[in-house]
């Protein structure tokens, strides 16, 4: 990372810290614990790719999986102990959409106008896509359609898709990182090219995480204190927070890396990177905030509201026309970004 990087993330903290000791309000503290989360995020996700480069490719891929989100599982805990449900809920939704419509579009975009065409691993491309669908068609709308047949029911169904959802995710790492790991091949090595040598040394990458996720964590919880207010005073309701604001927040350094990989023309990891995130957060996340609902006592059924079904399905649908073949414009960014717009100010109208 660049030097300048280190300085600027220690002086944003500070920065953050005396405006919560000194009481300077809650859209101040609001701002500087954004502001201070992108870095955060950043560094947390330079030291999981290193941690990763030492553990080996495959205990690599599974330990990426596990902290690539880490920041959204703060902030959702956090927002769940304060009862934030259909913030939190609307974080998901805004994270699947976000990755999907708003980075993959304008890693298309980028991409394209630097390579008018840019070809990607179309069996990996489908598998990620499969595996999408299923998630949020089958994780999320039907347990929307059967509860609305039988009242009292959510918090059972919510149970059962969030241990399949769970079940059917260590699967998928399983079928990539074991039985068919040469259908990710291209991913893997491109991955690995060039990169070697500006990995950190494991153990300080170790305490790096460690000390990031904590300041995460305070971060965090000063963030969900002040949203009310902020929201309050821009006028902004709670699940346009949930879906714009705190997404894109929670998953600012895997923005920025899919989109600079797409630059480079390393579209099979930028796919991976934003359609991998989606299905992290559809298929971890997502049950993993509900069990830890049941245990802070605010429990949080995995049932959206149809706007988000609705948007939810929508991208995944366009998402899986956009990789069919394998290739990808700039144009075709352009279609998702689009898509993203129109859903954004839909929510900021509800």
């Amino acid at each position: 990372m660049k030097k300048w990087v280190g300085p600027l993330t220690a002086v944003l903290v500070a920065c953050s810290a005396a405006s919560v000791v000194w009481h300077a309000g809650d859209v101040a503290i609001f701002v500087l614990a954004c502001l201070t989360i992108i870095p955060l995020a950043g560094w947390m996700g330079r030291s999981t790719e290193s941690i990763a480069a030492h553990a080996g490719p495959r205990l690599g891929g599974l330990l990426s999986a596990t902290f690539g989100n880490a920041v959204e599982l703060i902030i959702g805990i956090i927002a769940l102990r304060e009862g934030l449900t259909t913030l939190v809920k609307a974080s998901i939704t805004g994270s699947i959409l976000g990755n999907l419509l708003f980075v993959l579009g304008v890693s298309f975009f980028v991409g394209g106008v630097r390579h008018p065409i840019q070809r990607f691993n179309i069996r990996a491309a489908r598998s990620n896509a499969s595996m999408l669908l299923l998630s949020i068609g089958v994780a999320f709308i039907l347990p929307a359609i059967f509860s609305t047949a039988r009242a009292g029911a959510s918090l059972t169904l919510s149970a059962v898709v969030a241990s399949v959802s769970l079940l059917l995710y260590a699967s998928g790492l399983y079928f990539s990182l074991f039985t068919h790991r040469e259908l990710f091949v291209s991913i893997d090595t491109i991955a690995g090219e060039g990169e070697a040598e500006r990995h950190w040394r494991l153990w300080p990458a170790v305490g790096i995480l460690l000390v990031t996720t904590v300041l995460v964590g305070l971060e965090s919880e000063w963030l969900v204190d002040s949203m009310k207010t902020m929201a309050a005073s821009l006028g902004w309701n709670e699940v346009f927070m949930g879906v714009v604001v705190v997404a894109v927040i929670g998953n600012v350094a895997e923005h920025a890396s899919a989109v600079w990989m797409a630059w480079k023309n390393r579209m099979d990891l930028s796919l991976e990177i934003a359609v991998g995130s989606s299905l992290q957060v559809a298929m971890f996340v997502a049950p993993a905030l509900f069990f830890a609902s049941l245990c802070i006592g605010h429990p949080m059924p995995l049932l959206f509201s149809w706007p988000e079904l609705a948007c939810m399905g929508a991208a995944a649908l366009l998402v899986g026309v956009l990789m069919m073949d394998g290739e990808s414009n700039w144009l075709e960014g352009a279609m998702a970004f689009g898509a993203y717009l129109v859903m954004a100010v839909g929510f900021y109208t509800l």
